[in-house]
């Protein structure tokens, strides 16, 4: 078994402990989630198993995705004002976003684990969670002198 088909077989297993029925339309979507580093939106993952699937919609692939969320294993990115995009769960990461084309980039700071603690310390809340990203110009954007 190689490593994406690991990492697959890995949520493939959450989403049955979840009682959530693996059909090929579901596998399909995990599998497009999880090959490269794209953050898809739901259109992205649309477009690219609608050839393989004739008869899945739009709101399929969505509704998938809210299953794959209520399980913890895809989390929303509501960047900007544009459409969400869809990330795994798999590792704390963070995302820098480009203002120009919109590619997302995965990157991990450790140090950023500290602030849930500082925030609770100086304000008694109880942190579930924190979110972060860093916006600018891609490689790719810069070299087009934008």
């Amino acid at each position: 078994m190689d490593e994406l088909e690991a990492k697959i077989e890995k949520y493939v297993n959450i989403l049955r402990e979840n009682d959530i029925r693996m059909t090929s339309q579901r596998y399909a979507i995990l599998k497009n989630l999880a090959e490269g580093n794209k953050h898809p939106t739901t259109n992205e993952i649309y477009e690219d198993l609608k050839d393989d699937f004739p008869n899945m919609s739009v709101a399929t692939v969505y509704n998938n995705l809210n299953f794959f969320m209520e399980a913890g294993i895809v989390n929303e990115l509501p960047f900007g004002d544009g459409p969400s995009r869809f990330d795994l769960t798999d590792t704390q990461h963070y995302h820098i976003i480009c203002n120009h084309c919109g590619k997302v980039i995965d990157f991990n700071y450790p140090g950023l684990d500290e602030v849930e603690k500082v925030v609770e310390s100086m304000t008694h809340f109880k942190v579930d969670g924190h979110s972060f990203k860093v916006t600018g110009l891609c490689e790719d954007c810069q070299k087009l002198n934008l």
